[in-house]
């Protein structure tokens, strides 16, 4: 009944306003093995430990800059700071630990760069 009340303009309307758009298909919802790689085999997943901060552990109160075995774990190869993500040093210690290593680098502790290939 309802489909003759219509009336034949909004009908035709209807076609002309989505002719050039194409429909998006239905969402399918998350999927179901996780990321775009599918599901993982081979048993339990991987754990991340929560990284800590490893001069808040050992009550390290100061950064010495003449420490260099101790900066020099905070280096990575190429002579970069290794950053706070990857060490899990916080925030107040890893300023430190930067200034240390910028003077230690001045003079001539640590190397600018890494070794040259």
């Amino acid at each position: 009944m309802a489909d003759e009340t219509r009336t034949p303009t909004a009908t035709a309307e209807a076609p002309a306003a989505s002719e050039g758009h194409t429909q998006r298909p239905p969402s399918r919802g998350p999927r179901p093995g996780g990321g775009p790689g599918g599901p993982r085999e081979g048993g339990r997943k991987y754990f991340r430990r929560k990284k800590v901060c490893k001069f808040c552990v050992e009550k390290i109160e100061s950064i010495n800059y003449k420490d260099v075995r101790l900066l020099a774990q905070f280096v990575a190869e190429s002579g970069k700071i290794v950053p706070r993500r990857l060490t899990g040093v916080c925030t107040p210690h890893q300023r430190r630990l930067s200034c240390a290593i910028k003077q230690a680098r001045n003079i001539a502790l640590l190397p600018f760069a890494g070794r040259a290939m």
